[in-house]
């Protein structure tokens, strides 16, 4: 799908792909399955194809993840941010993914900024996950926008559950050109509002279905950093259902990570990400800027 974003005809046909990438990017998430809480330093190299993808976690406290992706062949380059920052109310917890997409259609010269949905976990009056809230996709070049609106179950109604509606307009005289309908768990749609044509931008059974598990290529350049490495004996452990040597394993992870936010703290050092140079504002919030023009290939690969 992002392959698809920059070979539209015009820039109209661009954004509708961009569109339909960014809801692929977004998964129906389990309720009571608690992530990895990634370590200071902590990276993820992985390629698939010609699209090489790296991540960092460029600070603890807050979380903060810079991410570069690069694909030459298609001319596509990717940098993202983001911090996420919960907040409970009592039957909920929203947490706001703060920070901007960027991808760049380097061949086409255009270049598209969007945000994130919040994550929503619901405690009352019945337990679940899901995407919610308002995301905005505008492309300053071709003075197209995109806005959506994802949309949760109602407190009495599953009616619009996972719905997604919106529109693409001109910026600079707000005239729609389209409007988006679906769910961002089945299949969305763009309808002409000249024309009346309806078509699809995104089906998630075809997109998802075809997904498969990286492997390690060659384990003698991963890095001591890599997330594989650096949860090895938390994720064998939790495969084999050995709870608590996941726990026992999990709790070495977090000393050190204490330990070592200690020791630096007594020396009065500052922690430098090794891919990024990252950078704060009340304005701007975080934001990252990649230290290499391209990302080079990984020893982790998705099958392709």
């Amino acid at each position: 799908m992002l392959s698809k974003c920059g070979k539209g005809e015009n820039s109209l046909e661009r954004l509708k792909s961009v569109v339909g990438w960014s809801i692929s990017t977004l998964r129906p998430l389990m309720f009571g399955v608690a992530p990895y809480n990634p370590i200071l330093g902590e990276t993820h190299h992985v390629s698939r194809a010609s699209l090489n993808v790296l991540l960092e976690q460029v600070s603890h406290h807050p979380p903060v993840t810079a991410l570069h992706a690069t694909d030459e062949k298609e001319n596509i380059e990717m940098i993202w941010c983001h911090n996420p920052v919960p907040k409970f109310y009592g039957t909920k917890i929203e947490t706001e993914v703060h920070g901007k997409k960027e991808l760049r259609l380097l061949n086409k010269q255009e270049n598209y900024v969007m945000n994130s949905p919040k994550l929503v976990i619901k405690l009352l009056p019945y337990p679940g996950v899901d995407w919610i809230g308002n995301v905005t996709i505008k492309c300053e070049e071709s003075d197209l926008q995109a806005d959506l609106c994802y949309q949760g179950a109602s407190f009495l109604s599953n009616k619009g559950y996972r719905s997604i509606k919106g529109k693409i307009f001109v910026s600079s005289t707000s005239k729609t050109i389209c409007e988006i309908n679906g769910h961002w768990d089945r299949s969305v749609t763009t309808k002409d509002i000249t024309t009346g044509k309806v078509n699809e931008i995104y089906n998630a059974k075809e997109s998802l279905s075809g997904m498969k598990t990286p492997i390690v290529k060659d384990p003698k350049v991963v890095m001591p950093s890599e997330s594989t490495v650096v949860w090895a004996e938390v994720s064998q452990s939790i495969l084999t259902r050995n709870w608590d040597k996941a726990k026992q394993s999990k709790a070495i992870i977090e000393e050190k990570e204490r330990e070592f936010a200690k020791e630096r703290k007594s020396k009065s050092e500052i922690w430098i990400p090794k891919h990024f140079r990252v950078s704060y504002s009340k304005e701007l919030g975080w934001e990252s800027t990649p230290n290499e023009r391209w990302v080079p290939q990984a020893p982790i690969i998705v099958p392709t």
